[in-house]
């Protein structure tokens, strides 16, 4: 009996240590950190991330460029685009996008072009799903324009431009339309933008061959008044999309209909919690890769928000609030492992790792923070 009692135990501990093994994060990541310029910070940062230690090792300042506040890779890792929040650039009334070539050594970037972006103090860029197309959102300019992507990871004259139009009832934040986020969908047959300005979610069709994008449907969802809407993101399965409001700190639910790219409201609650009394602007919004949790940042209550999806209707619970380890979080961006979650806090200057319970979501705060200067946008590229 005691030898198969053993045996039973080695069993046991056989199986611990492989479902362990499959389980710990092998890959380690480059971490590519824009910033605002001007107050000790120099353009865009590199670190390496080891997932299985959580150890984030800076590597210093990759690309000197101003005002990188958002920054995307292109999916094979060549080439970082990176918007440049300028209301001037070459003496036009503009801001900037650069492309940078990623090197061989380790977080360097080589610029290879800088162009307009086609309207001023442009906040936001993205990639479509085939990654053949650039996609800014210029916040002063109240527009959205696409860029081909060409062989060399240069852009090609632009493919459409679309301005925007209107004000909304907040007279300081929305005397004009102010374009502040822009994604393809899923199925990439639509870009989504979110407008600050006119509180509107505009939806187009995206023809892949041409780039150019066109109304579908009545061309917009509605937001309620004075809302500010300021980014998005979408569930696993795309039938569901979440609104994050800056203005009055809310998030609004939709669901979305992919035949037609058309949404209807579904719910809207807090991102606050209950007891908090004061000024906030919600700042970023991320579901995770399963599609069972969305996060956002606070800024004000310098906290992030974390909600339950339910995976049948979409509609969001809240959860829990976990303090940011600093002062006004404005993005913060889950790892390709899944695990940790890196919160930058633009006016404390610091970043701050949080290891994520796989199993509720929650976040433990697990390292001091790494300072940087004036953080705003963080991404991942993993090292092979």
């Amino acid at each position: 009996m005691t030898h198969i009692r053993i045996l039973k135990w080695v069993s046991l501990l056989i199986s611990f240590l492989l479902v362990q093994a499959c389980s710990s994060p092998k890959n380690e990541f480059l971490v590519y950190v824009g910033t605002y310029t001007g107050h000790g910070s120099d353009g865009i940062y590199a670190y390496h991330f080891n997932p299985a230690k959580g150890e984030l090792s800076p590597l210093g300042l990759a690309a000197k460029t101003v005002n990188p506040s958002f920054i995307t890779i292109d999916s094979a890792g060549r080439f970082l685009y990176a918007v440049n929040e300028l209301d001037s650039f070459q003496n036009q009334p503009t801001g900037a996008v650069s492309v940078f070539a990623i090197g061989r050594q380790p977080g360097k970037l080589k610029l290879l072009q800088q162009i307009s972006s086609l309207g001023a103090a442009p906040a936001h860029l993205s990639l479509d799903k085939s990654g053949r197309y650039l996609m800014v959102a210029n916040y002063n300019g109240g527009n959205v324009a696409v860029f081909p992507i060409r062989n060399d990871g240069q852009l090609g004259p632009h493919t459409s431009m679309i301005q925007d139009s209107g004000s909304g009832s907040n007279l300081d934040r929305q005397a004009g339309p102010h374009a502040h986020f822009i994604q393809a969908t899923n199925d990439n047959k639509f870009v989504i933008t979110a407008d600050l300005g006119i509180d509107k979610v505009l939806i187009n069709r995206l023809d892949a061959k041409t780039g150019s994008l066109t109304p579908a449907g009545s061309g917009f969802a509605k937001l309620e008044p004075g809302s500010g809407p300021r980014h998005l993101a979408f569930n696993s399965s795309g039938k569901f999309v979440y609104v994050l409001n800056e203005l009055t700190s809310t998030i609004t639910a939709f669901s979305f209909e992919s035949e037609n790219g058309t949404m209807q409201t579904k719910q809207t609650l807090s991102t606050l919690p209950r007891n908090f009394s004061g000024k906030n602007t919600a700042a970023e919004i991320i579901v995770d890769a399963k599609g069972r949790f969305l996060y956002v940042s606070n800024r004000g209550d310098n906290s992030i928000g974390l909600f339950s999806i339910n995976s049948v209707d979409g509609s969001l619970t809240p959860v829990e609030w976990f303090p940011s380890g600093g002062k006004t979080p404005r993005n913060f961006e889950i790892d390709p492992t899944g695990l940790w979650l890196f919160a930058a806090n633009q006016d404390s200057g610091n970043i701050v790792l949080f290891r994520i319970d796989k199993t509720t979501g929650k976040l433990n705060q697990i390292s001091d923070s790494t300072k940087l200067s004036s953080p705003v946008c963080i991404r991942f590229l993993e090292l092979k």
